[in-house]
């Protein structure tokens, strides 16, 4: 196999991170306002771990792309 298609197959592979952190951010929020729906008082104290979580998902979609343009335009 061609180095070329390696590095675009590995490229593609890396890329599907970040979807899948996207999916993952709409996870987190999904199930924050479903929760937060069933028991109003108890949202406020569960909005910033929330946000830590969303931030995590979010810091490992940013690796993914840094990944992706590692393998594209340094190897």
């Amino acid at each position: 196999m061609d180095p070329i298609v390696g590095k675009y197959i590995g490229a593609g592979l890396a890329a599907l991170g970040m979807g899948l952190a996207a999916m993952g951010v709409g996870n987190i929020f999904g199930n924050f306002l479903s929760g937060a729906l069933r028991n109003p008082s108890a949202a406020d104290g569960q909005f910033t771990r929330a946000l830590i979580g969303a931030a995590l998902a979010e810091g490992l979609g940013i690796f993914s792309f840094v990944v992706v343009i590692f393998l594209l335009f340094v190897v």
